[in-house]
């Protein structure tokens, strides 16, 4: 099941969040003072945002954030943050997820969206390439950036 995320769920969202990015840091999540139980609180209660979950057998298994960019038209959205807990890859959440988004973005006016990914996350620019998204034109990496670019066009009506 695919719903909204709800306030209180904040810290089970922070777990899956690190377990998941655990997974393409070679060294390690980089401890750089985030806060990210009140980063996650900010994009769940956003006016101008929502957070999705996939949820089984009553536990959250993935998540997806997403707004309009600092900057962009309202024809624009940015998916901040997709992940899926390691233990359900490759078992259709982030698939569900993902058509989930796509569905709400269309409900909303959207026609793009940006994301950013991690170099190494080479598991999601697979599973990112399979949905439909492909480098952004406008936005070529920069030398030394640890991020690529990448850009999902919406179809009205699919």
């Amino acid at each position: 099941m695919i719903r909204t995320v709800v306030p209180a769920e904040a810290e089970a969202i922070v777990a899956l969040h690190a377990r998941a990015r655990a997974t393409y840091y070679p060294d390690g999540v980089p401890r750089d003072g985030t806060d990210w139980l009140a980063n996650w609180r900010t994009a769940i209660e956003r006016p101008d945002g929502q957070v999705l979950c996939g949820v089984e057998e009553g536990r959250i298994v993935g998540l997806a954030s997403f707004r309009t960019p600092e900057g962009a038209g309202p024809d624009t959205v940015k998916l901040f943050q997709f992940h899926v807990d390691p233990d359900h890859w490759r078992a259709g959440v982030g698939t569900a997820l993902h058509t989930a988004c796509v569905e709400q973005w269309r409900a909303d006016g959207r026609r793009t969206a940006v994301l950013d990914v991690h170099v190494d996350n080479r598991r999601a620019q697979g599973f990112y390439a399979r949905q439909g998204w492909f480098p952004d034109p406008e936005n070529p990496p920069a030398e030394g950036d640890h991020h690529l670019f990448l850009r999902y066009t919406v179809h009205p009506g699919e």
